[in-house]
This record gives C-alpha cells, structure tokens and sequence, in this order.
C-alpha cells in the first residue's frame, strides 16, 4: 500500500514535507519536473491559505458584519478545483497516492516489475485522457457563465492544467526503469487497447459492452495495484470510451463536478488544523498531561491512546491524520516504557475506527454530502455510538494492559503548569468546534475555517513553536492530502455516473428492498454492514461511501430506517472494514506510522475488532444509540 503523503513514518520530523519524487531525478527531463513539482506544491500551498481566508473572511463579514459576501462560496469552490487538481498531481510525482498492492503480490514475482510499469502507462493513458476531454470541455465552456456571472471557463482551467501536470508525472514515473521492462509494458498495454479497437471495429454487431469495460478496469486496475483514485477514473474511462451516446467532454466534466462542493471544503480545512495542532505542541502537551494522569492505571497507555485519538478526531477529521498525531507522540513513550508496541499499534488502528463518527470526521462530512443526510445531525449521531464503541476499547485495554511508570515514558518533562495550559489550549480548540458543528449556528466549512485561524494564533502566541518556514510546509503537507483524499471523490463521482447510466442503483435497489422485505429492516442493515465492511477494506473509506451512500440509503430511508442511524452505522462500518486485517488500507498506513509490522499487528488486534464487531451489531439493532442525541436537537 502507497501511505498519504502526510502521514509520516517513526522518526520523520514533524514539519517535514511529502517524501522524495518516484521519478529519476537524472534523466534529462528530470530536473525541469522537479522543479514543476515544487512550485505547484507552493502554488497548491497558496491556493489553500486563500481558500482559508476567503471563507473565513466570508464569515467574519455574515455574522460579525451582517453583511454577506455573495461570491465568496463560488470563488471558495473554484479555488478547491485548483486544489484538488493540482495537489493530486504532486502526490501522483511522489507516487503517494492510496493503492493496494495485496493482489498483486500474490502473482509470480518476475511479473510484479511488468505490472507496476502496466500500471504506470495506465495512469497516463488516463490522465492524458482526462486532459483531451478536458479540453473540449473548456472550449464549450466559452460564453458560458456561473450562477454569479463569473465566466464558465474558470473551473476547467486547473482540471485541464492539473490533468496535463498528472499526465507528465505519469509518463515520468513510467519510463523510470529497465528499457526492457518499460518498453515491454507498453506494447503490451497498446496490444490490449488495439484489440480492443480491432474487436469493436471489424465485429460491430457484438460490441464489447461499455459495463463489461467498467467492471474490468475496475477489478483490474487493482489487480495491478494501481492506486484507488486511478482505478476509478480509469474504469469510468473505458466506460465513457465504448458507450457511443456519450461525448468524451462529459468524462471530464463528471470528474470535475465530483470536486466541484463547498461544504467538501472542510476536509482540507480540518486537516490543515490537525496538522497544525500536531507541529504547534498541542498534541504532544495534551498526551503528556494525559500520560501523567493515567500512566499508572492498569492499561494506561491504551487509554491515552483511545482517549486522545478521541480528541483529535475532533479537530483534524481525518483518521491517519489521527494516528499520525497520536502514534507520533506515544510510541516512542510506549518503546521507552517496555510496552509491547504490536499492543499498542493495534488499539491505535482500533481507536482509529471508533473515532469514525466523532465529528468533524472526514468520512461523515463525506456520507452526509453524497447521500443528502444533514452533516450537521450526522456528527450529533455519531457522538454516543463513539462513546460505547470507546468505552467498549477502554475495558479491553485494560483487562488486557498493564501499569508503567510515567516517568519512564519521557525523556524531559515539561513544568506542570505551562503542561495545563498548553493542553487546555487545544480543549478549547476542540470543545468550540464541537459546539460549532452541533449547534448549527455555522456550516462545518467555516468552523473548520476558524479552526485553522485559531491553531496558527495559539501556536504563534502561546507556544511560539512555528515559524513562517514550518507553516509553509504544513499548508504543503494539507494540500497534498486534500488533493489526495478529494480527488478520490472527484474519481468516483465519474464512476458512479456510469453505473447510473448502467441501472446499477436500480438492481441494487431491488435486491435489497426483497432482501428487506424477507428479513426486514434489521436484516437489511445487517447486509449493508457486510457490504460497506467488505468494501470498505477493498476501496478505501471514501469511494465505498460515495459508491454505496447514496445506493443504499434511499432504500434504508423506504424500510422506515432513519438515514441518521443508516449513516452512522454505515461509516462505523466501513472503518471497520478499513482497518481490518489482511487488507485494510488504514492498517497497513497504521503501521507505516508506529513502525510495526502487519502480520505482528493483526494477531493483538483481532481481540479489539471482535468487541468492535460486537458492539457494531448492538448499533444495528438499536437505533436510539445514533438518535437519542439528534432528538434532543430537534432533528
């Protein structure tokens, strides 16, 4: 699996920006990539500072001015398309894009070296695809204009720009090995498209059929290991490619309007606040005072690292921004402890799963916008199953911990009154986000706005701990994962098009309203929970949700089941699957982070998914754990 680009390994510095470029820097074209590939990490940098401060602006003027500013979500919108477009390409140069290289490890090894380059030509067949359809859409979008009356071409720009960035990356990365191996691995992907054509073209009558072209990309784009966002786009491709009703144009234009949402803003926003925590001292001052309070508990560290994935989720949104922050902190306390760093690495990818549904997560914000369910009440769902998903983790670490001495855990230890006044620093930063995503006073894109703007003040004025130098590669590090995670969106936006088109929601829809009808609505969420756990390990979190959300939950909403309680258990689901072992993305990224093995890790953690499983099936069956809380918010 291919880690984010900003989840940093054991012994990575805090500030450190994404890892070295996949390409061969002595090529002659080489130095002249580098050096694009750093200045659109600068420009995506400055993309999302403007992005902050025109939201933030924006709410300083509606409810501090009463005065609103009508065309700032439009150009926040646009900005984010250059965001998303132009950060997925440097993260594509440094091949840290999200992929799972599970299947095709388990084929002979002398074809690996042939399939990672098939696989490579294939992200640049599809990025050079999406740079042509793009074009097209950019000269019809002439004399066209948005809502507020800014010229239709201002969104297609950096999806066009973005695309042809990706497409050099991609050629880059591919002709980055033996002759033999490149050049093979061409010819064989240009075989396989010519025969394509040949079959389509002299055998009219019997056409390859555009779903049959979908599900192969699909199934294998991750046979090759390809990163999910290209499987993706690469299926949706093929798919635009043989249906003939359709102009290429609307390939880029589905992908584009996948990125194309205000309230998606946030996920950058909440990352970049995460982040900024985490290289602020917050994070390290808050596991220190939690460490010294709970050190010498029977299981201590396993509840310092429930309690503070617990309270990071509540500001980052993003679970191995989570992880990133705890696991950075705690384990080398946990090594300097004697503790067993397998343990902790396994309640660390447990808690990662619990802290799905405390809000802001990522995932929620994710679900609520692609199945229509309010975000709002989503994150107020999600507050007392984390809670006994939580409780139910506590009481495994300690039945199975043990105590230590905290004075081991630490090599300095900080005074203990400016220790309680960095940690209440960020409980304050925590608590006003809570209270502004649950009170509905603003949307969760301007608290997340506030978020940021309050984690630079306090790191600056209470801690002093960044420096204009460190606060550029940390807004370096957000966008890369935003245009990471949204450009994951941005992808399944075009494939849920095609399956649209394909009547899939259709088939899906009757099967399970007759599965319901036989075993009711707790039997229909009992295989929902199947489904999104087993894709959820297969796609990663947000192309199960996008694909499945908005499948499912119309047909939860028909059996009388509150979308509230479907979202919420469906997430909680699908973190499960992406956590659990053998495949799991965000075990394998849990690992990476802690310096732990896989096979080591999944033995310890099998104990904390039997109680999560547990725990998830008492969700299914009573809904009041997800609604009592939204009821009392009159929603």
């Amino acid at each position: 699996m291919s880690a984010l680009p900003t989840t940093p390994t054991p012994g990575e510095n805090a500030h450190a920006t994404a890892t070295a470029l996949a390409f061969d820097r002595g090529t002659p074209w080489g130095p002249g990539l580098e050096r694009l590939v750093r200045w659109t990490e600068y420009l995506s940098a400055a993309v999302l500072a403007a992005d902050v401060a025109v939201v933030f602006i924006s709410v300083i003027y509606r409810y501090f001015l009463h005065d609103p500013v009508d065309w700032a979500e439009e150009i926040a919108s646009a900005l984010m398309i250059v965001l998303v477009f132009f950060g997925a390409a440097t993260v594509l140069a440094r091949s840290q894009h999200v992929g799972i290289e599970l299947f095709r490890s388990l084929l002979p090894r002398r074809w690996q070296p042939a399939m990672i380059h098939a696989g490579h030509w294939i992200i640049a067949g599809v990025s050079a695809s999406l740079f042509f359809s793009s074009c097209l859409l950019l000269v019809d979008s002439y004399g066209q204009t948005t809502a507020s009356g800014l010229p239709g071409w201002i969104n297609v720009y950096p999806l066009m720009t973005g695309s042809l960035f990706m497409t050099l990356f991609a050629v880059a990365n591919a002709l980055n090995g033996a002759a033999r191996v490149v050049l093979g691995s061409l010819a064989g992907c240009a075989v396989i498209a010519l025969a394509l054509v040949a079959w389509n073209t002299f055998v009219p009558a019997h056409p390859t059929e555009p779903g049959l072209l979908l599900a192969a990309g699909f199934f294998g784009g991750l046979l090759l290991g390809i990163p999910i966002c290209f499987v993706l786009t690469f299926s949706a491709l093929l798919f635009f490619l043989a249906e003939p009703s359709l102009p290429i144009l609307v390939y880029s234009q589905q992908v584009m309007a996948g990125a194309n949402h205000f309230v998606l803003l946030a996920i950058p926003f909440f990352v970049l606040a995460g982040l900024l925590m985490e290289s602020n001292g917050m994070s390290s001052r808050l596991i220190e005072l939690l460490l010294r309070v709970f050190g010498r508990v029977r299981g201590g560290l396993g509840l310092i690292a429930i309690t503070a994935t617990a309270f990071f989720s509540g500001v980052s949104g993003s679970k191995l921004a989570d992880i990133a922050a705890v696991g950075g902190v705690i384990m080398p306390a946990v090594r300097q402890s004697g503790e067993d760093p397998d343990e902790i690495a396994a309640l660390l990818a447990s808690s990662a799963v619990m802290a799905e549904t405390i809000p802001p997560c990522v995932n929620m914000i994710i679900m609520g916008f692609v199945a229509n369910i309010s975000i709002a009440g989503l994150f107020l769902a999600g507050i007392v199953p984390a809670v006994v998903l939580a409780v139910s983790l506590c009481v495994m670490a300690v039945i199975f911990g043990r105590r230590i001495d905290p004075d081991q855990a630490f090599s300095v230890r900080r005074p203990l009154v400016p220790l309680l006044g960095g940690a209440l620093v960020a409980l304050i930063m925590i608590g006003m986000i809570g209270k502004g995503v649950t009170s509905g006073v603003a949307t969760s894109t301007e608290v997340s706005a506030f978020a940021v703007v309050y984690a630079l003040v306090a790191g600056w004025i209470a801690f002093r701990e960044l420096t204009p130098r460190g606060v550029g590669r940390l807004f370096v590090r957000a966008a890369s994962m935003a245009g990471s995670i949204l450009f994951i969106v941005a992808a399944a936006s075009s494939v849920s098009f095609a399956l649209t088109l394909e009547q899939i929601p259709a088939l899906v829809s009757s099967v399970m309203i007759s599965f319901g009808s036989h075993y009711g609505a707790s039997g229909f969420m009992l295989l929902s929970v199947l489904v999104m756990i087993a894709f959820g390990a297969i796609l990663e979190g947000a192309p199960a949700l996008i694909i499945f959300g908005p499948l499912l939950t119309p047909i939860a909403q028909q059996m009388g089941i509150n979308p509230l309680h479907f979202g919420t258990v469906a997430v909680v689901a699908m973190g499960l699957g992406l956590f659990a072992p053998p495949v799991g993305l965000g075990l394998f990224a849990t690992c990476a982070i802690t310096g732990t093995r896989v096979e080591r890790v999944a033995r310890p953690m099998l104990k904390y998914l039997a109680v999560l499983a547990v725990v998830l099936i008492l969700l299914v069956l009573v809904p009041g754990f997800s609604l009592w809380l939204p009821s009392r918010f009159g929603m």
